[in-house]
């Protein structure tokens, strides 16, 4: 797999680390961010190309009617799984900010809370220092909380 695209390295990097409790099962949760079916029943994009094995797409299009290659995350990659535990993959700025070439990468884990209730760790990672890298984690900060939020509503 191409690694190429993701320019940050050993233990300087910044992340941001969003924590959501869903009302599922971990299994049944990490199901929902692992396959396209699963993204689709609650985050609901245009399309989106999940295969999951180490180097599969983990691809969510959100925008079909931009040019190919601005639709979504295009290009990023399933790093590592662990079935109903944790899913990690590369992920990339959108269009507009002028990072959007350079990959950063999402853990997330899926730890059981109470009976029938998740909690979900997301962690973002692979920022590095600059105005342009404090735009693309600015970005994010919102994001993660809004589709977390979406999550969780699923199951509420």
């Amino acid at each position: 797999m191409d690694t190429s695209t993701i320019p940050a390295a050993g233990p300087d990097i910044r992340s941001l680390v969003k924590e959501a409790k869903v009302a599922a099962s971990p299994s049944t949760v990490w199901a929902a961010w692992a396959s396209n079916e699963g993204i689709a029943s609650w985050w609901g994009p245009a399309a989106s190309d999940i295969q999951l094995r180490i180097g599969g797409p983990y691809e969510i299009l959100f925008s079909l009617q931009q040019p190919q290659g601005e639709q979504g995350s295009e290009g990023c990659r399933v790093l590592a799984y662990v079935p109903g535990e944790s899913l990690s993959f590369t992920w990339n700025a959108p269009p507009q900010l002028p990072l959007r070439s350079a990959n950063t990468w999402v853990v997330l884990t899926f730890t059981a809370a109470v009976p029938e209730a998740t909690l979900v760790r997301l962690v973002h990672t692979g920022f590095l220092e600059g105005s342009d890298w404090d735009d693309y984690m600015a970005y994010f900060d919102n994001a993660w909380s809004h589709v977390l939020g979406l999550l969780q509503e699923h199951w509420s």
